[in-house]
């Protein structure tokens, strides 16, 4: 195991921890934001900015996700269970950003073979259109 795969691990354990502390679903929620927003607002760019669209995106078009850490990073929850992520490439130590799906999210395809995560190196207009888009099918 990675040492950022331990890193990770410990973070997901903290932030579980965390969350058990929270009593009121309200306070979860708002710590739970706050949270994701100081680790995008730490994020080196260009991570950050890449972030900082996912998230816009993600809450524009999918308003019922709760924003929470996933493995020390930005993810996005229904019923408390992770729907979508955003993977920094710098914190993760690999060559580009990525966004990705969990099985929880509704994108089966009838052919049997659909992605559940794409780069984000730099995004076209079209990319994040398409991204919406992917985000609106996965959370209906």
């Amino acid at each position: 195991m990675s040492p950022q795969e331990r890193a990770a691990i410990k973070e997901r354990a903290a932030e579980l921890k965390a969350q058990g502390r929270s009593a009121k679903a309200a306070d979860k929620a708002a710590a739970n934001e706050a949270a994701l927003l100081a680790k995008i607002a730490e994020m080196p760019q260009p991570d950050r900015s890449l972030a900082e669209r996912v998230h816009a995106i993600v809450t524009a078009c999918a308003p019922d996700l709760q924003p929470k850490l996933y493995y020390g990073q930005p993810g996005y929850a229904r019923k408390g269970k992770v729907l979508c992520f955003f993977r920094s490439g710098q914190d993760d130590k690999e060559r580009y950003s990525t966004f990705g799906f969990s099985m929880q999210a509704d994108l089966d395809d009838t052919s049997g073979l659909w992605a559940t995560s794409y780069a984000l190196t730099e995004p076209t207009e079209a990319a994040w259109a398409e991204l919406e888009k992917l985000i609106s099918k996965a959370t209906r």
